[in-house]
């Protein structure tokens, strides 16, 4: 039997008082996604199962920023992004600008195994979650009062003009993402993404979250990765799918290979990366540059580890 296990991140990028004041909400929400995904493994479920049922639990939240809880944008709408890969068909499913889905991972899943496609956007991804009965909230439901505080932070210092809310959006950098990677007892990996986007950010703005290769990527010959911080720097390196490659093409173990990426390849960064994967033989590798990365994870040995700063796991 394979070494299975699973690891989850709940964001990475700056502190601020907010995080320090709900710390142990974080760590519980970090921790009740661990065991849901943990769960399905232990009792010989498949790692596609895993981490679809971790992002659930931490999009159902509120505390982070995918599902309820989601960013406002510069509109106050949330538009809400995700994705997921299976490593052992490399089969991949993403929804991008949705509304009202409470579970947009599960849409992306759905999009993976009942559809030709891979990518769903907006309208077509909700009139499809239609289609298929999934679960739909209303507005106010994903509208936390801490991301409308958030969002009315940022228009007040944005002010009106296009220039001054681009360069607020550079600037504050506010952002956060779940994820999770596993693999099961079979040996076969996946990944899962999901986010509520960047606080105050244009309408219509597709981050990395969604992009199967930038925001998640699985492949049995290789890892799991799930990737949060900086959408955009992400988007740039194809960081979850750079993972891959370096231990394809370089020989790299999973955990060299993410911190390659993060700490060398990215190191003139000026930005928040994060980034969790798992191998097929259960090893798990976090890695980020930023002040915090909510984090965790769970091996077949039964213990829990969770940190949300720079601690030792």
């Amino acid at each position: 039997m394979n070494k299975f296990s699973i690891a989850v991140h709940g964001g990475a990028g700056p502190d601020s008082e907010f995080i320090r004041q709900n710390i142990q909400g974080y760590k519980d929400g970090i921790s009740r996604a661990l065991n849901a995904g943990y769960k399905i493994l232990e009792r010989g479920g498949s790692s596609v199962d895993a981490v679809e049922a971790a992002v659930n639990e931490m999009e159902n939240d509120g505390l982070f920023n995918a599902g309820k809880g989601a960013a406002l944008n510069a509109k106050a709408e949330v538009e809400l992004c995700a994705s997921i890969m299976s490593g052992k068909h490399r089969k991949s499913g993403a929804v991008a600008i949705v509304k009202n889905v409470k579970n947009p991972v599960s849409l992306a899943r759905a999009v993976m195994e009942k559809t030709e496609h891979i990518y769903l956007g907006s309208y077509g991804a909700l009139d499809f979650a239609k289609k298929i009965n999934a679960p739909l909230e209303p507005d106010s439901y994903f509208i936390t009062p801490h991301a409308y505080e958030q969002y009315d932070e940022a228009r007040k210092e944005a002010g009106v003009t296009d220039n001054e809310i681009a360069e607020e959006q550079l600037t504050k950098r506010m952002h956060g993402t779940v994820g999770a990677v596993a693999v099961d007892v079979h040996g076969n990996v996946a990944a899962a993404t999901s986010t509520g986007g960047t606080e105050f950010a244009k309408e219509g703005r597709i981050g990395d979250s969604s992009m199967i290769g930038v925001g998640a990527f699985a492949r049995n010959e290789t890892c799991a990765v799930s990737t949060t911080g900086d959408g955009e720097y992400h988007i740039l390196y194809v960081s979850a799918f750079h993972i891959t490659a370096l231990m394809e093409y370089k020989g790299m173990s999973v955990q060299e290979a993410c911190r390659f990426l993060i700490h060398e390849k990215c190191k003139d960064v000026e930005g928040d990366m994060g980034i969790i994967a798992v191998d097929p033989q259960g090893n798990v590798a976090l890695e980020f540059n930023s002040e915090r990365m909510h984090r965790g994870y769970k091996t077949c040995d039964g213990k829990l580890h969770v940190a949300i700063y720079d601690e030792q796991l």
